[in-house]
């Protein structure tokens, strides 16, 4: 099982929110992967403004890539803003990346 979790966050570190020049998953974006029966996906993850423009499009990517890991049967993306996603809610390393340390 842990194998396809490395697997589902290794290509959310694919996705990219257009404005930031860092993935997703280091963002601090993805809230909760859960796998379930048959190898079905449940995805929660926020955006970093609740207006963002490409919301859609970056919810499409994800299910679209972590549909395209051979173990995954089905992926469901929830989008959420309880809680809303901060700063600090950011690797070290987008931290450093987008210059906050």
């Amino acid at each position: 099982m842990s194998d396809l979790r490395d697997k589902i966050e290794e290509v959310l570190r694919t996705v990219h929110d257009p404005e930031i020049p860092v993935n997703i998953y280091e963002l601090g974006l993805v809230y909760e992967i859960r796998i379930g029966d048959n190898n079905r996906v449940g995805i929660t993850m926020t955006l970093t403004a609740p207006a963002c423009p490409v919301a859609g499009d970056i919810v499409r990517e994800v299910e679209e890539k972590v549909k395209e890991i051979e173990e995954v049967s089905d992926v469901d993306v929830t989008l959420t803003f309880d809680p809303p996603w901060t700063k600090d809610m950011m690797s070290e390393e987008a931290k450093l990346e987008l210059g906050f340390l």
